[in-house]
């Protein structure tokens, strides 16, 4: 006979049977570094965005692997242009970033951080970024081309991902953005792969050209299925 919890005692817990498997950990979620300084306003026409989501590396600054370094940050070609633009234009603007550099070691939070706040001291203010600090290895749901982190940064800003853009330099960006439910325009550089380029049905040469694209009123409300895409970083 097991005698009852003494009042006032918590009973103790009961031992799991032999054999069975531990309860899984919740999946950690994107780093979100900075809440929305402003939200985008309803209204306009559908096909407008009213949210686009910039890659980091390779698109918004130079690609340097695993760059913790916020001296080593060089904005890309038409980068401030692209997104003075945008501002103009009243939309709301992130950053969706995969960083394996911290599962891998290679990177701490506080480096992440900074390399934020230098590609803002040159090219101004993001209202969200949303960062995956895992590995390949982690299957987690938020590395692109995994959806996580464009639906976090939507979510973030209050838009619905069917009226969101993200902008990148390779296949995964575009293929996160489809799996979200979003509009993805590709953007080459040299580190892209040609079937990339020949998949992507909207490629821009540059940015200035993406943002055009993005605000020329196609409608992002209607994307293909996933077809794969590169590795992310």
């Amino acid at each position: 006979m097991v005698n009852a919890a003494e009042p006032g005692r918590p009973a103790a817990p009961r031992p799991q049977p032999r054999g069975s498997a531990a309860p899984s950990r919740p999946e950690p979620p994107p780093w979100l570094l900075t809440g929305p300084r402003t939200r985008p306003e309803p209204g306009g026409r559908t096909t407008t965005p009213r949210a686009v989501l910039f890659d980091r590396d390779g698109t918004l600054v130079e690609d340097v692997p695993y760059n913790g370094d916020p001296a080593r940050v060089r904005p890309m070609p038409h980068a401030r242009a692209a997104l003075a633009r945008l501002r103009t234009a009243g939309v709301g603007l992130g950053v969706v970033s995969n960083q394996s550099g911290v599962a891998r070691g290679l990177l701490t939070r506080q480096q992440v951080e900074a390399v934020r706040d230098r590609i803002e001291e040159l090219l101004g203010p993001f209202d969200v970024w949303a960062i995956c600090p895992h590995g390949p290895a982690d299957r987690c749901g938020c590395r692109k081309p995994a959806p996580g982190l464009v639906l976090a940064a939507a979510r973030g800003l209050g838009v619905e991902p069917r009226r969101t853009t993200v902008i990148g330099d390779i296949g995964a960006d575009c293929a996160a953005a489809r799996a979200a439910g979003a509009r993805g325009i590709l953007v080459p550089t040299a580190a892209t792969r040609t079937a990339e380029v020949a998949r992507e049905p909207e490629v821009a040469a540059d940015l200035a050209e993406a943002v055009e694209l993005a605000l020329s009123g196609a409608d992002p409300g209607c994307p293909v299925a996933p077809r794969g895409g590169g590795p992310g970083r």
